[in-house]
């Protein structure tokens, strides 16, 4: 068997339903922007609510996690708050703009601790031993794909400022609609890092 981060890329989005997932929940920010560029801000908001509901809806059928629908659904309902508020279509990304920055500062204070951030959250799904912060070379691959979270995230950061300001919707939610493809493929890379680094004889 292939264990190339290749091949987990590959293997990870070889699966349709991967695709269909993503699609989900990019779907209220696409809606949106297709509705306000048809019609207008309120009657997209509307649109980007039914979008979410259905995607909930669509996720309870297939029995995926619950949390992570509900929090699609939270943080559909705070992006249409934000865009009633200002009266602004791009206020309808303004949370998601001041989301890297967020990332930003966890994954450099997880760094700081020695803790990075992707093994808090990976360590149990790749089967690490409780104290993989005391070995170098899990150590090692987390200080890495953290790293790169933090890069991934600065262009992400930059992305949404430039475009906020310009308010340009239609980049602002390509960027949104494109950050769980990116985060994916980091997430199997990184489980397939691990695992061959667990692998290798100490």
């Amino acid at each position: 068997m292939n264990d190339s981060p290749l091949a987990a890329v590959r293997l990870a989005w070889s699966d349709p339903q991967r695709w269909i997932t993503a699609l989900v929940a990019a779907a209220p920010s696409l809606v949106f922007v297709a509705v306000n560029a048809a019609t207008s801000l309120y009657p997209a908001i509307t649109a980007a609510a039914v979008a979410a509901l259905a995607g909930l809806g669509y996720r309870l059928a297939r029995r995926q996690s619950l949390r992570s629908a509900l929090v699609g659904i939270l943080i559909v309902a705070v992006c249409a708050i934000a865009a009633a508020v200002t009266g602004q279509a791009r206020g309808f990304f303004l949370v998601p703009a001041l989301i890297p920055f967020a990332v930003i500062l966890v994954c450099v204070v997880s760094i700081v601790a020695r803790r990075p951030l992707t093994g808090l959250i990976l360590n149990r799904v790749t089967g690490g031993p409780r104290d993989w912060w005391r070995h170098p070379g899990l150590l090692r691959v987390h200080l890495i794909a953290t790293g790169t979270a933090i890069a991934i995230n600065v262009v992400n950061a930059a992305i949404q400022v430039i475009f906020y300001g310009r308010g340009d919707t239609v980049v602002l939610a390509v960027a949104h609609a494109a950050t769980g493809p990116i985060f994916g493929t980091l997430v199997a890379v990184t489980i397939v890092a691990v695992r061959r680094t667990l692998a290798r004889p100490r």
